[in-house]
């Protein structure tokens, strides 16, 4: 028989903005890692004003705030993963990868969110540049979708040589890997690719060469209810990381989840926009692990 003093759950941080209306942000994090069978903890960037239709204001925690936040969790609880998600400025930023910084984290998901599913705008144009400074090098893998990816690079994505080119240039800040998710395209499947960095040597600012990994391939799920699903995938991978998948697993059950619960709530009616997915459509048991 196990020993009850040697068992823990499987944390995951996610550092996020609240969703008042629950579809999406700490809300749909929350419900994913809960889902999962994993332990959530969260340290909340910002409280927007919004709903199925639309984000209509956005208040900023203040940075020192969000730092005790993370070092509360870090310090106590000490999460196998992390998932940063919406950071509306520039001095949040600087505080989440300042403090960070302090610990030895096995997994950073990064989920750049710059607009939501409605179209409203969620990061200040001065934030960007220092996220690609400072939450770039640190992250294990950035999940941006094509419009962001874009915006990272600074370059358009026209065709395939040019994606290669963008996710070469959003490694060559830094990240080790980087997924950019082909959602937004018309089509009966919706396509992700992964590129890795295969560095000279170790330190990430070493010279690049990268390598072009799997690409996930899954169908399109015609329905409305889509908010949150960006910050969904990505506590999912976030999640998936925690509990010892490699990365390429980790996406591939991730994006097999999603779109499992896209399925189970594309014709439940929740407001009058976007609604959320099915979080709980196949719940797990909370994960416990046991020390030897």
């Amino acid at each position: 028989m196990k020993n009850e003093e040697c068992s823990k759950y499987i944390a995951v941080l996610t550092i996020a903005g609240s969703d008042c209306s629950g579809g999406a942000g700490i809300q749909a994090d929350i419900k994913t890692i809960s889902a999962l069978g994993c332990y959530a903890a969260s340290a909340i960037t910002a409280i927007t004003v919004q709903n199925t239709q639309g984000v209509t204001a956005v208040h900023a925690v203040p940075p020192e705030i969000v730092a005790g936040q993370i070092r509360a969790v870090m310090d106590d609880i000490k999460p196998k993963a992390v998932k940063i998600g919406m950071v509306n400025d520039a001095e949040t930023i600087k505080a989440i990868a300042d403090t960070l910084a302090d610990y030895d984290i096995e997994h950073i998901v990064v989920d750049p969110v710059m607009v939501s599913t409605s179209g409203s705008k969620l990061m200040q144009d001065d934030a960007i540049k220092v996220f690609i400074e400072k939450l770039l090098p640190m992250s294990t893998l950035i999940t941006p979708n094509i419009y962001e990816a874009e915006i990272l690079a600074g370059k358009k994505i026209t065709d395939e040589d040019a994606m290669n080119d963008v996710a070469g240039e959003i490694l060559s800040k830094g990240a080790e890997a980087v997924l950019i998710k082909g959602g937004h395209i018309e089509g009966d499947k919706k396509v992700d690719l992964l590129y890795n960095a295969i560095r000279k040597t170790e330190a990430r600012s070493s010279e690049l060469t990268m390598m072009i990994g799997d690409s996930f391939e899954s169908e399109t799920v015609e329905t409305r209810n889509t908010h949150g699903t960006g910050c969904t995938l990505s506590a999912a991978i976030a999640s998936n990381l925690a509990m010892g998948l490699g990365i390429n697993k980790a996406i591939d059950k991730a994006k097999y989840w999603l779109t499992s619960a896209l399925i189970a709530g594309a014709d439940v009616e929740i407001g009058s926009g976007h609604g959320p997915v099915n979080h709980f459509y196949a719940p797990k048991k909370m994960r416990i692990i046991y020390n030897d």
